[in-house]
């Protein structure tokens, strides 16, 4: 794609985010309980060692739910939503992708994802899509302006959360599990592979690395009271990437060769500089740089099959 029209594209997605920042009043936030949140983040209870198989309860024959393992305030978020697409036959002896989708409640999240999970299981594989923390179902109209805390703590939860459906998954008696997570879902899927050895593989397209990145900082952002506010977080977010929601300050649990990064390089939302960074930080895995934008760059016709032909061997399909 061109570098005009794919930064162009990118460039459109934020203005239109930002005028939900406005709406919503998110934004500005300042430096509230940043301190709690840096002690948290640096603290065992960020990501614990030991973590629970989810109890999944079907609705229908593919929709599921399961209480959070990491419950918080909002009744709405204690409820994690998810569909389960599985193999005509015998699917607890395929493997398993968990599908992460990014941040925003987009219809386009939803209805990608399921074309992707349909596009797996014509490959062989089993697609699990959830819902991420304060997303579609979840969305908490009284945490409108999450805190620096909440965030972490939104963070933490969702990792709990793959971790758990990971682990009803290998219970089922699934041969393997892979993430598979655009933008935040990328961010997330890199999180819990820095400490759970049970993935098989993981896929990180168009990932968020650290706090402090283009969008986040407002560089792009035509309406100056959202502008001004992320500037004004400017400390909030160089703190916060020192602690290990910054991936580039911690290290994968799982090979390298099993790990696929793609990034954009004329991504508007995420520099390509920092997969760069975390490409060496993580000592150089499988990296796919693509001639797109943070959105063009999920949309490249027969990237799904590519990345499914990497998965496979790495499944043990």
């Amino acid at each position: 794609m061109l570098a005009p029209l794919a930064k162009f594209i990118d460039w459109y997605a934020i203005q239109a985010a930002s005028l939900l920042i406005i709406s919503a009043r998110k934004c500005d936030r300042g430096n509230i309980k940043l301190a709690e949140a840096v002690e948290f983040l640096n603290g065992p209870d960020f990501i614990p060692a030991e973590s629970k198989p989810a109890e999944l309860e079907f609705t229908s024959n593919v929709h599921f739910k399961f209480p959070s393992p990491r419950p918080c305030e909002f009744a709405e978020n204690n409820v994690v939503h998810g569909r389960l697409y599985r193999c005509a036959d015998d699917w607890q002896k395929r493997p398993v992708i968990i599908l992460l989708h990014g941040g925003g409640n987009f219809p386009g999240h939803q209805f990608r994802f399921h074309l992707l999970a349909r596009r797996c299981q014509r490959a062989g594989f089993n697609a699990v899509t959830l819902e991420l923390p304060y997303h579609f179902q979840r969305h908490a109209r009284r945490a409108e302006a999450l805190d620096h805390l909440r965030v972490a703590e939104a963070f933490a939860q969702a990792v709990a959360e793959i971790r758990a459906l990971t682990g009803w998954l290998l219970n089922q008696g699934c041969p393997s599990v892979a993430l598979f997570g655009v933008s935040l879902g990328g961010w997330l899927a890199g999180l819990t592979a820095t400490r759970d050895t049970r993935l098989n593989a993981i896929v990180m397209a168009v990932p968020g690395v650290r706090m402090s990145y283009r969008a986040t900082r407002g560089e792009c952002i035509l309406w100056t009271p959202v502008r001004k506010a992320l500037e004004r977080q400017k400390t909030a977010r160089e703190a916060l990437d020192k602690t290990p929601m910054n991936l580039t300050m911690s290290r994968p649990a799982i090979p390298k060769e099993n790990i696929l990064l793609i990034q954009g390089c004329y991504d508007l939302f995420v520099e390509a500089e920092h997969t760069e960074e975390l490409w060496q930080k993580w000592q150089q895995p499988e990296i796919w740089r693509l001639p797109h934008g943070h959105i063009s760059a999920v949309l490249v016709p027969g990237l799904t099959d590519r990345v499914l032909r990497w998965l496979a061997p790495r499944m043990k399909k």
